[in-house]
């Protein structure tokens, strides 16, 4: 989907149509041992989609689990929050209640299969196989260039490309994946009609 608004991201904000449920356990089962990551079935899902080995482990200032390659900067942590932030005050706007404390989330952060669009702006985005875009604008010979896809519902997790600039992009990513997850426990029904995006629609959804 085309993003509106917010920054130049013009990539697919992709949503698992049919979310994972791992467990409440399974975020807490993502730690830090011995300088790496203890494995779990998210970890393993996560490293399945992207293709990465993700080793480190840490949290940002107001509580979410990050996993990644490398150990990200501080302003990826700060934009990382930033994003859940301006996501969890727009929601409670809308009435909603669940599901919208930092804490709640899992962020992966993996490598970045491309860091231009074809425009040559700066977009870090990750391939995945094209599935239901298909023969859409995005499809770029089988494959898609996505800025995030929601990994699993339960623990609510996903995941993004890293960034060494344009930090804003990273929260605007962050609030719209995390959109997702909000509608899933809020509203199923808007969350069913706004998931795929290869049917039309785009971000932000919540206002």
């Amino acid at each position: 989907m085309t993003i509106r608004s917010k920054s130049n991201i013009a990539t697919l904000i992709v949503a698992v149509i049919t979310l994972a449920s791992l467990g409440a356990g399974d975020a807490a089962s993502v730690v830090r041992a011995q300088g790496g990551v203890r494995g779990s079935r998210l970890v393993a899902r996560a490293e399945a989609v992207t293709g990465d080995r993700f080793t480190v482990a840490v949290a940002t200032p107001s509580g979410v689990r990050v996993v990644a390659r490398t150990p990200p900067g501080a302003e990826t942590l700060r934009a990382i929050d930033s994003g859940l932030a301006e996501l969890f005050a727009i929601a409670r706007r809308n009435g909603y209640r669940a599901r919208l404390n930092h804490a709640d989330y899992t962020v992966f952060i993996a490598r970045a299969d491309r860091t231009r669009d074809s425009g040559g702006a700066y977009s870090p985005d990750i391939a995945l196989g094209a599935a239901q875009y298909a023969g859409s604008v995005y499809d770029q010979g089988g494959y898609v260039y996505a800025a995030g896809l929601v990994l699993s519902s339960q623990p609510c997790a996903f995941v993004i490309a890293e960034h060494d600039r344009d930090f804003q992009r990273i929260a605007n990513v962050v609030r719209y994946e995390g959109e997702h997850l909000v509608l899933y426990h809020n509203d199923r029904q808007r969350y069913e009609a706004t998931a795929d995006h290869s049917r039309g629609g785009s971000h932000p959804i919540l206002q």
